[in-house]
């Protein structure tokens, strides 16, 4: 087995605003003196894990992140017929396992059931909870004390939730059931340099059309457009042993994942631009060397010159990268396999394959 699988991809949007700053427009990085739009990791990562591609593949081996546990448990527990304090007292002792309880605590609008902090419960977490509730139901909310220490071991070391197996998990009270992340996910960049521009837009008020201007709303939205190249880095044996060692859910997730990264745009403004796009170019690596990302062949930007459009001249440029390193380090894989609409070569269902069995 390969250590590990390495994924470059060339994807190119339309004008759209997918990641947002804390101002709305979107995010930017200054690369090799060029500012560039910007696609950031957690933002990637959101739209693959919650995608029906993903799940497609990995089915309900999936976990929650919430901060909000404690209410749907308090919520279940009062519809079960339990007092709303004992429900509460529940809910409360229930959610901290998790994570501290927040210290803003407004009982009026259930504030007081969150924890702090985000935490990702897996599917046996989820499972063992919602075993208690039902055991609390049944007791009308008693137990001994002795039942309530054994009842309340609700964390466990996931094994069967591939997205905390791939992108990992913290928890800062209970650092024994982290998750080291299996995989790494860089922040996707334009190959060339992007400007941010603006979008005025006005709307009509339907019921208000005796207005000469026939603007009953104005707006500005920031937006953007580029061919964005992105890096991942799997660590396949860390990824097999956070699933437990299963080989049919780790292959189940190496497809969901290529699948996902392939076809799933984040979601940031889809409405409004309709930027949903595929991967042109896919390049993927798979071995025990030491991993490396191909970003720096666009460190001077691309700039389309003559016949030769803005994809070929990335192409050229990222191989080129690749076959420059192999030159001065060695080879940097073992194997490759290439994906490219525009010739076209390769096909997805190849490309799951020679990543699956890596």
């Amino acid at each position: 087995m390969s250590r590990f699988i390495q994924l470059h991809l060339l994807t190119s949007y339309p004008p759209s605003n997918l990641n947002r700053d804390d101002t709305g427009r979107p995010k930017t990085a200054l690369v090799g003196d060029a500012n560039r739009l910007r696609i950031s990791s957690q933002s990637l990562k959101r739209a693959w894990r919650t995608s029906e591609v993903f799940e497609a593949a990995v089915g309900n081996n999936l976990g929650t992140r919430t901060k909000q546990m404690g209410k749907q448990v308090y919520e279940k527990l009062c519809a079960g017929g339990l007092p709303e304090k004992v429900a509460r007292d529940w809910a409360k002792e229930i959610a901290k396992q998790f994570g501290k309880l927040k210290s803003d605590k407004k009982v009026e609008n259930n504030t007081d059931l969150e924890i702090e902090q985000l935490a990702h419960f897996s599917p046996d977490e989820q499972e063992a909870i919602a075993a208690l509730i039902a055991t609390l139901i049944e007791r009308k909310g008693s137990l001994t004390e002795e039942e309530t220490k054994t009842a309340l071991q609700l964390l466990s070391y996931p094994r069967r939730a591939v997205d905390i197996a791939m992108f990992g998990r913290m928890l800062a009270d209970n650092p024994q059931f982290n998750m080291e992340a299996a995989v790494q996910v860089a922040h996707a960049i334009t190959v060339h340099r992007a400007a941010v521009e603006d979008d005025f837009f006005s709307a009509v008020d339907d019921l208000n059309q005796s207005s000469n201007t026939g603007a009953g709303h104005i707006g500005e939205h920031g937006y953007g457009a580029g061919l964005f190249y992105l890096y991942l880095c799997i660590d396949h044996a860390l990824l097999k042993s956070n699933l437990g060692d299963d080989d049919g859910l780790t292959a189940r997730a190496l497809e969901g994942l290529v699948c996902a990264v392939t076809q799933v745009s984040p979601t940031g403004m889809q409405n409004s631009f309709a930027s949903r796009s595929r991967a042109s170019y896919v390049l993927a690596e798979k071995g025990d060397q030491q991993p490396r990302s191909l970003a720096q062949a666009f460190l001077k930007p691309i700039k389309p010159w003559g016949e030769e459009g803005m994809l070929d001249m990335a192409v050229k440029a990222l191989e080129t990268r690749n076959q420059n390193i192999d030159a001065v380090y060695g080879a940097c894989a073992d194997a490759r396999y290439l994906l490219n609409v525009e010739t076209p070569v390769g096909n997805l269902a190849e490309l799951v394959q020679f990543v699956t069995t890596a």
